[in-house]
């Protein structure tokens, strides 16, 4: 496999309690990358570059002023706010002119200067960073179940996936396995889906059920933390 194998935090993912271990994977990455981006690698002009250009997305630039290193935070939003400036200032040098007068303008006509803030709105370094590895994370999953027997009982026995990762897996498995040994992964990787997805429907079910007066004595079960673990099912988010 040419790709780096990074078997250690997979199997760490999986050792982990929780409702995917995909999700535990995102986060972690998550906290590795602003850690990076708020550490001492700012000031080194390669990832300088990299944030100026990526910028960050609406979630990530929350976290890391939430991190507390404002002046790290200042000094990478001058550089990117100074990239902006100089980009648009190139972008825009025509002024309002167009080669087609705008009464005959095509609507699916583009504008160099909005290509450039869509473009923008929708990267985020962070974002890169974490599906760059991310995504080798994804290959080690199979390569591990293809050649480690302890894994593929550590796979079989964990607690499902969220939805989103689960469609991730069932996409990329056709990319990385064949023959029966594909056809085993997606039936045990649809059970495992399933059979997960309703057990926390059912903790939720019985949650909303510990509202009514009628269940008032009834013993809350497996559902005080129902309404968390169903968000991560649903929407991949680990509010923990």
């Amino acid at each position: 496999m040419k790709e780096k194998l990074y078997t250690i935090p997979v199997n760490d993912a999986f050792d982990k309690a929780g409702e995917c271990p995909l999700c535990n994977m995102i986060q972690e990455l998550e906290e590795k990358a602003v850690d990076f981006t708020l550490g001492p690698s700012y000031m080194e002009d390669d990832v300088r570059g990299e944030t100026s250009q990526y910028g960050f997305c609406d979630k990530h630039i929350e976290v890391l002023y939430k991190n507390q290193n404002r002046l790290g935070l200042s000094l990478i939003l001058k550089s990117h706010m100074d990239k902006i400036i100089d980009d648009i200032e190139k972008l825009s040098a025509g002024g309002a002119k167009q080669t087609v007068s705008s009464l005959f303008r095509r609507q699916n006509d583009t504008y160099p200067v909005v290509d450039y803030i869509d473009k923008l709105n929708s990267s985020c370094y962070i974002c890169s960073k974490i599906e760059r590895t991310f995504e080798r994370y994804v290959a080690t999953i199979f390569y591990l179940y293809q050649h480690d027997e302890e894994f593929r009982l550590k796979f079989e026995s964990c607690q499902g996936f969220c939805s989103r990762h689960y469609g991730i897996l069932y996409k990329e498995a056709h990319k990385h396995l064949s023959g029966s040994r594909l056809n085993d992964f997606i039936i045990k990787l649809n059970s495992l889906y399933l059979n997960n997805m309703k057990r926390v429907r059912d903790d939720l079910e019985w949650f909303i059920n510990k509202f009514d007066y009628r269940y008032a004595n009834e013993p809350w079960k497996n559902s005080r933390d129902a309404l968390p673990r169903a968000i991560v099912k649903a929407n991949s988010i680990n509010l923990n």
